[in-house]
């Protein structure tokens, strides 16, 4: 299916998830844009690039070799960095390094050269709004700071990584408002993307949900 679809919403909404699943069923591409700027965050903690340096930072992510292979691991260079770029402190940072308009304009023009022959699903914050405004199918993933921070503390042992439901609640929320309230590219719902409250709904459930729309949609 020669479609670009964007999904969008806030941080442990199961946008990952979903778009991998939708993916497979439509015959797309996935490509995890939120995991590119894990990269960068996790790349300048292994520099030791402060988070606060915008130039350095913005220099740095021109350099990534940013990888994905056919099983969704996440290289830089020849590292495997799956795992590493999915803890609770890589995912503080990576929202902090995305407030940077020079680190967000290499990672948008690498996700838009990427996307530019369509067969693609691209999640992220800014997907519908900035990096594909024509896309064929918009979704903005919502739920509650509870759902959201219960299904990463899930996600995070399942993983073997250290977690504290009240951290992740209190961080989640900390995201949300750096998120929501930052300069560049801030995240918000596009005009023409469609809702989906995922809160009290299974993964099968939403799915099948945005399934509905994709069909309804391009047929």
């Amino acid at each position: 299916m020669k479609i670009n679809i964007a999904i969008d919403g806030p941080s442990a909404a199961g946008k990952s998830t979903i778009a991998d699943l939708l993916a497979k069923k439509f015959h797309l591409t996935h490509l995890d844009t939120g995991a590119m700027y894990r990269c960068c965050a996790f790349a300048a903690d292994q520099q030791g690039i402060s988070l606060t340096d915008e130039a350095a930072l913005s220099e740095l992510v021109k350099h990534l070799d940013i990888r994905f292979d056919d099983n969704k691991q996440v290289y830089i260079g020849d590292k495997n960095v799956s795992v590493e770029i999915r803890n609770n402190d890589i995912s503080m940072a990576a929202s902090k390094v995305s407030a940077f308009a020079g680190v967000r304009k290499a990672l948008v023009a690498m996700q838009q050269e990427i996307a530019e022959e369509k067969g693609y699903i691209l999640d992220g914050r800014d997907i519908g709004t900035v990096v594909l405004p024509d896309a064929d199918v918009k979704i903005y993933m919502v739920a509650s700071v509870e759902a959201r921070a219960k299904r990463r503390f899930n996600e995070y042992v399942q993983k073997g990584i250290s977690a504290d439901y009240d951290t992740i609640c209190q961080d989640i929320v900390q995201r949300d408002y750096q998120d929501t309230h930052r300069k560049e590219s801030p995240l918000k719902q596009a005009e023409d993307a469609i809702a989906v409250d995922t809160s009290n709904l299974t993964i099968d459930e939403v799915v099948e949900k945005i399934s509905m729309i994709i069909t309804d949609t391009c047929g």
